[in-house]
């Protein structure tokens, strides 16, 4: 499931093509307001609102359940990786483009896989968010983790999403 920032919420579903390619589903809801509740401080209706999605698409696709992503761009990344770890019992892995926080609530579930992937040139969340904090933490914490930077800004590289759902899909 792909969750994308406050600037992406209406701009298509990047990595669409590359999925297909693969015969992998992308499921990619909107948040319930301008941006995902945890990054206003709570989780509330968008966990609701992506549980919803996430029964009505596992009662109509054949879903591996050794191969369910939660993917994020920006805030979404953030929230990805928010709400992943108390989750790992059902998100197997977790793949961030240019996240700028990770706040986790117990109990964490699970030991989800991680990808994190940051512009060296990102002008709206500095790229020493993800190498110096985000990724650091989360191999502290005993996950396996992939980091990527690349050169670029707040985006989201075709080649970088390929590799990120290669990693998923290996």
């Amino acid at each position: 499931m792909r969750i994308g920032g406050a600037q992406q919420q209406r701009s298509g579903a990047p990595g669409l093509e590359p999925c297909e390619q693969r015969g992998a589903i992308l499921l990619a809801p909107e948040s319930r307001a301008r941006t995902w509740d945890a990054i206003r401080g709570t989780f509330g209706p968008d966990v609701l609102f992506l549980d919803s999605v996430l029964r009505h698409t596992f009662s109509r696709c054949a879903i591996d359940p050794s191969r369910i992503a939660l993917i994020g761009f920006s805030d979404g990344a953030s929230y990805a990786l928010s709400l992943g770890p108390s989750n790992g019992d059902l998100f197997t892995h977790l793949i961030a483009f240019s996240p700028g926080s990770s706040y986790p609530e117990d109990p964490i579930v699970g030991r989800p896989r991680v990808f994190v992937s940051h512009g060296t040139e990102d002008r709206v969340l500095p790229v020493s968010l993800s190498r110096d904090g985000i990724a650091p933490m989360f191999e502290m914490d005993g996950y396996e983790i992939r980091y990527e930077e690349f050169v670029g800004g707040h985006e989201m590289p075709e080649s970088i999403v390929t590799a990120a759902l290669d990693w998923f899909l290996e």
